[in-house]
């Protein structure tokens, strides 16, 4: 039994304006990509696992066409020469845009199945937040999605998938796939499946995998921030009972069409000014304050300095914030050292239609690396501890902060760039904040432009109606 592995894996705002490049990206090849720990799980599986390529980074931007191309044709031509192979399992995330493709995973995974013919298997993995196309159907035989946001089942779902394909390689059997679109454009804050009533829809989807015929069953949010003619939630059924999967994708779609405007943030909102005013008057800590218009793990920019501006206006603090893409304010910092104290501009270095913050701040701690793509600095600038970068990137763990000497247990307040909590911040919210600050992930999605998207969609169109539509994959026999 012969696997090949691949996959291209990012999510892209087509509102970011800074593209995503190499070096944004984490890229294993061949031996380097079946060591590193994110695919360790394929050890447990009885084939042969040629690893091609794998190229992943946080959200952004979209994708610059060269780094697309070159390597898809470096995984094509992969794939040539690890023929024959018996099945292909890519590891994708579903939300990629690419200037001049419409659907990228689309040109990606039909092109896979073009080198592979029609006879070898494709299973595939997906962040719930992807979009999916009838091209991308009509390429797979198999697949699997995350059901968790915060997503705590990656390896789960990446699992799922190749025992799916294992189970058909090993058995003989062919499933296939129907999905069932649903015109509901919500963002991932708003669909947690922390809070209900995603918890309880979510909880529900191992129920449509019990009867015999449904080997998996897939729900996606979709993501919002793409605006392409994709863009949409979709039931996505796979098995080897053509009607139990119309019937099964069907009734999963009608339930989440049926509880679209049940969806709530799961947490206190407001403006900026209000959540740092209430973080400020707070008597209780630590404040958890998340600012997500600027989101960098929803394809935001991460570089925006409204609330920084807002923390100085209310003289806050007990602040610990992190943090803000600033390659020359982040390297000004290494360049004046640990305790100086030096005059800077900060923020709307990457979204110039964002406003910078004039700040005097000293140096209180640099990391030491190597690479100085890798370097964040931490700046006081009165009650404010300031994390500085030169790359794009969240702070949602725990140790995030204390590699750098920070503390946010201890802090009075505590604001990321961020949407729902992670798993480390969000046990320690006290309370927890979002700010629905402006940015390229806008949260109030309803003012979004909306150029190709489909139409009518909710909560655009909100007199919107729906009836399902299961639509089988071309390959399901």
């Amino acid at each position: 039994m012969r696997i090949a592995v691949a996959g291209l894996h990012t999510e892209c705002s087509t509102y970011n304006p800074v593209l995503a490049r190499e070096p944004d990206f984490k890229v294993l090849r061949g031996q380097a990509m079946a060591k590193d720990a994110y695919f360790d799980f394929l050890t447990h599986f009885p084939a042969e696992f040629v690893t091609i390529l794998h190229a992943r980074a946080i959200a952004g931007g979209p994708v610059e066409r060269g780094i697309y191309d070159a390597w898809k044709a470096e995984i094509l031509d992969g794939l040539r020469a690890a023929l024959p192979v018996d099945g292909v399992y890519l590891a994708t995330h579903g939300a990629m845009f690419v200037y001049g493709l419409f659907d990228a995973e689309g040109d990606f995974i039909s092109a896979v199945r073009e080198v592979v013919g029609p006879d070898v298997l494709i299973s595939a993995s997906y962040d719930l937040h992807g979009n999916v196309s009838q091209r991308i159907v009509d390429s797979l035989d198999m697949f699997s999605t995350y059901r968790t946001a915060p997503h705590i089942d990656v390896p789960d779902t990446m699992r799922r998938a190749v025992s799916m394909l294992v189970r058909a390689l090993r058995n003989g059997e062919k499933p296939g796939i129907i999905w069932a679109p649903v015109p509901v454009l919500l963002p991932g804050e708003r669909t947690s499946t922390q809070d209900e009533p995603g918890r309880s829809f979510y909880a529900r989807i191992g129920e449509f995998e019990e009867q015999s015929g449904i080997w998996d069953a897939s729900f996606q949010v979709g993501y919002v921030w793409a605006d392409e003619p994709r863009a949409t939630a979709a039931a996505i059924m796979t098995g080897t009972d053509r009607t139990l999967l119309e019937k099964q994708a069907k009734a999963l779609a009608q339930a989440y069409w049926d509880i679209r405007e049940d969806f709530k943030f799961g947490t206190k909102t407001g403006s900026i000014e209000e959540c740092v005013d209430w973080a400020v008057a707070s008597s209780t800590a630590p404040v958890v304050l998340a600012e997500s218009g600027d989101n960098p793990t929803g394809g935001g920019v991460g570089d925006r300095a409204e609330v920084l501006s807002a923390l100085i206006a209310r003289n806050a603090e007990g602040v610990v914030f992190a943090g803000i893409a600033d390659k020359a304010a982040t390297d000004a910092a290494y360049e004046a050292g640990v305790g100086a104290t030096i005059d800077l501009t900060i923020g709307a270095s990457l979204d110039t239609s964002s406003t910078p913050a004039d700040v005097t701040a000293t140096v209180k701690f640099l990391l030491a690396v190597e690479d100085p793509f890798y370097r964040e600095a931490v700046l006081t600038i009165g009650g404010i501890d300031l994390v500085v970068t030169v790359r794009r990137r969240p702070f949602h763990n725990i140790p995030d902060f204390t590699k750098l000497e920070l503390d946010p247990r201890t802090a009075k307040i505590v604001v990321v760039k961020s949407g729902y909590l992670s798993p480390d911040l969000g046990p320690i919210a006290n309370p927890s904040l979002m700010a629905l600050s402006p940015g390229v992930v806008d949260q109030y999605v309803e003012r979004l432009e909306r150029k190709h998207k489909q139409r009518p969609t909710y909560p655009f169109d909100a007199d919107a109606s729906y009836t399902p539509e299961a639509i089988p994959s071309a390959r399901l026999g």
